[in-house]
């Protein structure tokens, strides 16, 4: 099959398949940090973390993301937001084996990664790494920009998004990269965030952004866990990027500070969970 017609195949299937997000990204941009990338890194992607590396074949990355809705997760840390996190998983690991399948029958063998690589809370505090990165594979797919807590921002959903990826040995037409920072540097995730896992000298370190501290947040999540209302979200949360707010006419000042969405919030956090104030 030609692989224009491939390529507009699998963006078809995608729109069928209610996926808003697909961007393309060829492995040779593992290899090397792009000028023309928004953010600047003090060390680029290991080897071992390259497509190429885990799927010799692979020639293209494709990206898919699934958005969470600002209201629902104006609510973190929730059952609410708990139970949409699997759910959105579930669909992305759902998404990418059945798309990975469909390239394949067109002719080019491809195969689908999980949504998270590292199994599970507990190895994460002992090796806090997945062992590929969908956020730095969007961010290669021209979809979006890190922020400071080192969450990949999009202009449609600004962080409220999940991604999967999907390696093809198809050498398909890549996307563009995105040459836009789309931080705002407002600092509300590192004020905000309960674990303090973003260090204060990240704010005025040149490399942006810098290394988070992993564990810290990694520990907050477990935390919540067992109050059925992880992951914590809250940066997410707090964060004023993205059109998704603006449909939702849930700007920050809205969706945190009004007393009948507080009211809201605390409805929710008092189930599946013990009761605490969040920001």
């Amino acid at each position: 099959m030609n692989l224009n017609e491939l390529k507009k195949q699998i963006i078809l299937k995608c729109k069928e398949m209610n996926i808003p997000l697909t961007g393309f990204a060829p492995v040779e941009r593992w290899e090397k940090q792009s000028k023309h990338l928004p953010n600047k890194f003090k060390e680029w992607i290991p080897e071992e973390f390259w497509p190429q590396s885990i799927y010799p074949e692979c020639k293209t990355v494709i990206v898919i993301g699934l958005p969470v809705p600002p209201p629902i997760i104006d609510t973190a840390p929730s059952i609410y937001y708990h139970e949409l996190y699997k759910t959105v998983n579930n669909l992305l690991d759902i998404r990418a084996y059945e798309l990975a399948n469909f390239i394949t029958e067109k002719g080019y063998p491809s195969i689908s990664l999980p949504r998270d690589g590292y199994g599970d809370i507990e190895v994460l505090l002992k090796k806090p790494l997945a062992f590929f990165s969908h956020k730095h594979a969007a961010y290669l797919a021209g979809l979006g920009s890190f922020g400071l807590s080192n969450v990949l921002l999009t202009p449609e959903y600004g962080p409220r998004v999940r991604f999967n990826s999907i390696f093809t040995s198809a050498p398909l037409e890549p996307s563009p990269l995105n040459s836009n920072d789309l931080c705002t540097r407002c600092l509300e995730c590192f004020k905000k965030c309960p674990a303090n896992s973003i260090p204060p000298e990240n704010l005025k370190n040149e490399f942006f952004p810098d290394i988070i501290d992993k564990k810290s947040c990694a520990l907050r999540s477990k935390s919540l866990r067992k109050e059925y209302r992880s992951p914590c979200g809250i940066c997410i949360k707090v964060c004023p990027v993205g059109k998704d707010r603006i449909d939702f006419k849930r700007d920050i000042k809205t969706g945190i500070a009004e007393d009948k969405y507080k009211k809201a919030r605390n409805h929710i956090q008092s189930y599946g969970t013990k009761l605490k104030k969040s920001p």
